[in-house]
């Protein structure tokens, strides 16, 4: 980073590392090159954001002709985060989707069971993660009818599961979302026992736990992307407690004894517990 940046620029880099679409994304990309010193020390970042900036708005037209088809398959976000399950036929993609959700979708010998998107809702720890299972994988997948939709599900996802049966499946489902500039965390899943905490693990989220004044906590837990700060979890509760913010107490991981009093800017970690106090 330059030297003597700005505090626009630097609110504007906290928006880049936030941001979630592609949108999003572009907006604080625009911010940083306005406020970005213009000297020859920060060229290279320059290069560098301008480089960010021509991807994601390429990846923005693509996504708009994807959604000129996704109608038809368009999936409501919800939960925490969301999971999609891909792979090949008969790879075991509606076996895991039962497993993590309880949901009943059918399991059948013959391939390409799953005609469209299934959906269901894994709870982990009290965190609700949707869970998307794709029909499979073909070679080509973008020129298939559905594939474009199907590939626009994928993009926005959190977290990618691959299912397959063979080394050269796994290639192919590898090749046919890099061709589409598809980046996501992978889990290559084989049948672990503990594909519930690989999958929370690499979903990028901690859970934060709040408790009153002289009682346990609640047990329920917020969700929140990892690196957030008190400001983050008071903002999540209720938006009014920053402007009556005073101070907190930490216990857990990121406290360095419990009870810790702190600021608005203490990063948090997962499982901590949180008491915020008021004016």
């Amino acid at each position: 980073m330059p030297a003597n940046v700005t505090a626009e620029y630097q609110a504007a880099e906290l928006e880049y590392s936030r941001a979630k679409t592609t949108e999003e994304k572009i907006a604080a990309l625009q911010k940083m090159l306005r406020e970005v010193p213009k000297h020859k020390g920060s060229e290279k970042l320059q290069a560098e954001l301008k480089t960010k900036l021509s991807k994601f708005k390429s990846q923005l037209k693509k996504e708009a002709k994807l959604r000129k088809t996704a109608h038809s398959v368009a999936i409501k976000k919800e939960g925490s985060a969301q999971v999609v399950l891909v792979g090949t036929t008969n790879s075991g993609k509606s076996t895991l989707l039962n497993r993590l959700t309880g949901s009943k979708v059918e399991v059948a010998a013959y391939p390409f069971t799953t005609k469209k998107p299934e959906v269901g809702i894994m709870d982990y720890k009290g965190v609700k993660i949707q869970i998307i299972e794709i029909p499979a994988i073909v070679e080509n997948f973008y020129g298939s009818e559905k594939g474009p939709a199907y590939l626009g599900i994928i993009r926005t996802a959190d977290v990618v599961v691959m299912l397959y049966n063979s080394d050269k499946e796994r290639d192919m489902i590898v090749r046919e979302l890099l061709k589409e500039d598809i980046d996501l965390p992978i889990i290559y899943y084989s049948g672990e026992e503990n594909i519930k905490d690989l999958i929370w693990k690499m979903s990028g989220l901690i859970k934060v736990y709040t408790k009153e004044q002289g009682k346990k906590s609640t047990g329920i837990p917020f969700a929140l992307r990892k690196g957030s700060a008190i400001r983050d979890l008071a903002v999540h509760i209720h938006k009014d407690f920053i402007q009556k913010f005073r101070h907190a107490k930490v216990w857990g991981k990121s406290a360095a004894f419990p009870g810790q009093q702190v600021g608005l800017d203490h990063v948090l970690q997962d499982d901590d517990v949180v008491q915020i106090y008021m004016e």
